[in-house]
């Protein structure tokens, strides 16, 4: 992104600070006993929200995503890596891109990578839930609901997959996100089903592949579901999501809405801004309205941020985007 350098400093200087100063009358109203006024982003039955995702390029603690979602009038979030991040799980260091390694090097780094990956099974492992329903409080008392958790722990040993979901249960959310895989499609759901909470599966464009049978994974499990993200699927397939929706609309608890263009654009399958690129986001979003299916809607924000702009300004223009569609 443009401004993945985007420092600190000058973040909490701009649209932080404006967030620091709208979450400032929750806080005030804590210590006065004054209700605040909570974020509504359910428009006409169609429960808007993003995906935390989206401010992957600033600064993004637990509280500084919270104070985000309250600046864009936003109530509902699919939570990420924030979770972990924000309660201390140890992180390996970042290597630097397109560095060459070594042999000894990369021995060396697999080696960092396998302590990392052990400390970090620990440390789930022995984190008391109460970590995750404080979170659920600070949140829910901000009005602020977390309807999926992000974990893709589809990797993870089974003691840390049980762990995700008994998180992902006490945060209040109906299920876990994972990054689709024919493996991650065959071993999360029995643990959804033993949780009774969901196996969600993000797909990019592999509806664009031939053979690609969604119908052979989602069967592996009841529990088994669809995040469908409706850019990836026009970007690569030029076809209506509309379709599918209909199809799997009782399978397809969340989708993803980014505007693309279509494979057959000059510039094919490239991000832009809302309402410059070629999905039919209004489509979309008036199909859900009148149907009055209870699919989570979740900005997930992926094009060229403007040099004079930051995420949480542009969230806020594509929730308005979508705001003025369904009123």
């Amino acid at each position: 992104m443009e401004n993945s350098t985007f420092s600190r400093r000058r973040f909490l200087g701009t649209a932080a600070g404006a967030a620091a100063l709208a979450v400032m009358p929750f806080k005030h109203s804590l210590a006065t006993g004054k209700q605040p006024k909570k974020p509504n982003s359910k428009v006409n039955g169609v429960q808007l929200g993003l995906t935390t995702y989206s401010y992957r390029s600033i600064p993004h603690s637990l509280e500084e995503v919270l104070q985000y979602a309250l600046t864009s009038g936003i109530n509902s979030l699919e939570m990420r890596s924030v979770l972990e991040e924000g309660l201390g799980i140890p992180q390996a260091p970042r290597p630097a891109r397109g560095a060459t390694l070594t042999d000894a090097e990369k021995a060396e780094r697999a080696k960092a990578a396998a302590e990392i990956r052990e400390k970090q099974r620990l440390w789930r492992l022995s984190l008391p839930m109460q970590k995750y329903a404080d979170i659920r409080k600070m949140y829910n008392d901000a009005g602020v609901n977390i309807h999926i958790a992000k974990f893709v722990p589809s990797g993870w040993t089974d003691e840390e997959i049980d762990y995700a979901y008994n998180a992902a249960n006490t945060l209040g959310a109906y299920g876990i996100t994972d990054e689709f895989t024919d493996e991650a499609a065959q071993r999360l759901g029995k643990f959804a089903e033993k949780h009774n909470s969901l196996a969600i599966y993000h797909t990019h464009g592999q509806f664009g592949k031939p053979g690609f049978d969604i119908d052979k994974y989602l069967g592996y499990y009841k529990a088994n579901r669809l995040n469908l993200d409706i850019g990836h699927y026009y970007g690569s397939t030029g076809l209506h999501p509309n379709g599918i929706i209909e199809k799997y609309h009782h399978l397809i608890p969340s989708i993803h809405v980014k505007d693309k263009t279509g494979p057959t654009h000059a510039q094919p399958n490239a991000n832009r801004p809302f309402g410059q690129g070629e999905t039919p986001i209004a489509d979309v979003l008036l199909l859900l309205k009148k149907e009055k299916w209870p699919i989570n809607v979740d900005i997930e924000l992926e094009y060229d941020i403007p040099k004079d702009s930051d995420p949480v300004k542009e969230v806020t223009k594509c929730i308005e985007y979508m705001r003025n569609i369904l009123e």
